[in-house]
C-alpha cells in the first residue's frame, strides 16, 4: 500500500511502501528510553530509519510517549537514530528536532481523561467502523463479513467496477438500503452534543470519519470531514461532477435487487440501465459510487484539511478504529508526537493502543456519553 502525504501545501509525494518497523525503531533489550530525529517540514514523522546505533535485536515497545528533550542535542547520543522525511526536502538546521520516546503507560482513568477535556479548545475526533457497527451497520470484514460470496476488498476497487459494474452496484445498493433502517447510536449523540455544546463555548469539535454511512450527520454532527467518501453521492465517470443522491432506488433497474445471500445470482444489468449523470452538458455516462476504493488515493484537499485541523489539535480521540488504515492510521500519531493527548476507544484492545494516552474499552455507546459529558464548570463565553 502507498501513502500520499503533503509535505508541504502545494505539493505530493509518493512514498515507499511503509513496513511495520517504522514505529518501532530498534532498540536494545536493556534501554529504557530512545532519542529520535525528524523532519519538522513533514507532517508525517515517523517514515523510516536510516541509522540506528542500538542492536536490532528487539523493537522499541509500542508504549511510547514522544516529548521534545532539550537535553538531548548531541550528535554522539548512543540511542539516536535518524528518521529523514520522503518529502524530497532537506530540512535546515533549525528544522530538525531531536524528540525523546519517553516509556509510558496507556491509562484507562476516564478522571484524568476528563481533566484533559475540560481544557481543550481544538478537540479531533477520528471514527471508524466499530461506532458504526454499534447501530447494526454490516462491516463486511472478518469472519462471516461477506455480500455473497465476496468481501469488501473484492468488490470496493476500479477494477471490479471496469469487470462489473452490474455487480458493484448491487452491492452499494444494498448497503443503501439498509442505510435506511439504521440510526444514530449514543455514541454518535454523544459526539454531536459535545461539538453542539462546545460550540456555544467558542471551543471546537471536528470529526474525521472513514465511515460512508452518514451516521454521523444524521445525528447532527456539523464539522465533518468524511475522507472515504458517502454512501449517498456519485462521481461521474466522465466529467467528475459529484452529487449527493438519496433516491430509493437509485435507479429502477436495482429495484428489488442486492441481496446478499451466498447462492443470489448477479443481476447483470445493462450497463444503459445503471445510474448514468444527468449534468448539463455531460452526455450522461455511467456514475460510480462516491466512495474511496481499495487502490486509491485520498483526495489531496482532503488530506490537506486533515492535517490543518491535526495541527492545531490540542486533544485527539480516536473512535471504533484499530488505526491500521493508512493513511489515516497516522492521525493520531501525528497528534501524539506533538505531545498532545490521545484518547483510544474501542470494544477491544488494538496494535495503536499502547502509543496513546489513554484507552478505554467497550461499546463507543457507553463510553462516550460518560467521556464527553458536560462539566460542572462549563460556561458559554
Amino acid at each position: 500500500m502507498y501513502m500520499y502525504f503533503k509535505p508541504h501545501a502545494n505539493s505530493l509525494t509518493a512514498l515507499k511502501p511503509l513496513k511495520s518497523e517504522i514505529l518501532e525503531p530498534p532498540v536494545h533489550a536493556a534501554d529504557t528510553g530512545s532519542c529520535l530525529q525528524y523532519c519538522t517540514c513533514c507532517p508525517h514523522q515517523q517514515l523510516s530509519s536510516s541509522r540506528a546505533t542500538a542492536p536490532a535485536s528487539r523493537s522499541l515497545p509500542q508504549a511510547l510517549e514522544l516529548q521534545t528533550n532539550p537535553d538531548a542535542t548531541s550528535p554522539d547520543c548512543p540511542k539516536s537514530i535518524d528518521f529523514p522525511a520522503y518529502c524530497g526536502l532537506k530540512p535546515s538546521a533549525s528544522t530538525r528536532n531531536r524528540v525523546c520516546l519517553k516509556m509510558a503507560r496507556t491509562s484507562s482513568s476516564m478522571a484524568d481523561f476528563r481533566k484533559c477535556f475540560a481544557k481543550s479548545k481544538h478537540i479531533v475526533i477520528i471514527s471508524g467502523a466499530g461506532v458504526s457497527a454499534e447501530s447494526g451497520v454490516p462491516t463486511f470484514r472478518g469472519a462471516g463479513g461477506y455480500w455473497r460470496k465476496w468481501q469488501a476488498q473484492d468488490l470496493a476497487t476500479p477494477l471490479a467496477f471496469s469487470h462489473n459494474p452490474s455487480r458493484v452496484w448491487e452491492f452499494y445498493h444494498y448497503r443503501r438500503e439498509v442505510m435506511v433502517s439504521k440510526e444514530p447510536n449514543a455514541g454518535h449523540r454523544a459526539i454531536a452534543e459535545c461539538e453542539a455544546r462546545l460550540g456555544k463555548q467558542g471551543r471546537r469539535v471536528m470529526v474525521i470519519t472513514q465511515n460512508i454511512d452518514e451516521l454521523h450527520r444524521k445525528a447532527g454532527t456539523r464539522n465533518l470531514l468524511e475522507i472515504h467518501g458517502s454512501l449517498f453521492k456519485t462521481r461521474c465517470t466522465s466529467c467528475g461532477v459529484v452529487a449527493e443522491n438519496y433516491r430509493s432506488p437509485i435507479c429502477p433497474a436495482l429495484s428489488g435487487r442486492g441481496a446478499p445471500e451466498p447462492g443470489t445470482q448477479d443481476a447483470n444489468i445493462p450497463v444503459e440501465k445503471l445510474p448514468w449523470c444527468e449534468e448539463a452538458g455531460c452526455g450522461g455516462l455511467l456514475l460510480r459510487p462516491y466512495v474511496l476504493w481499495f487502490g486509491e488515493n485520498l483526495d489531496p484537499a482532503i488530506l490537506e484539511e486533515a492535517d490543518r485541523k491535526l495541527a492545531h489539535c490540542d486533544l485527539c480521540l480516536v473512535v471504533g478504529t484499530s488505526s491500521v488504515v493508512y493513511p489515516a492510521a497516522m492521525f493520531a500519531p501525528q497528534v501524539a508526537a506533538r505531545g498532545m493527548p490521545v484518547a483510544e476507544f474501542n470494544m477491544e484492545t488494538t496494535p495503536a493502543m499502547n502509543r496513546f494516552r489513554f484507552h478505554f474499552q467497550g461499546p463507543c455507546g457507553t463510553t462516550l456519553p460518560e467521556a464527553l459529558a458536560p462539566h460542572e464548570n462549563e460556561t458559554i463565553s
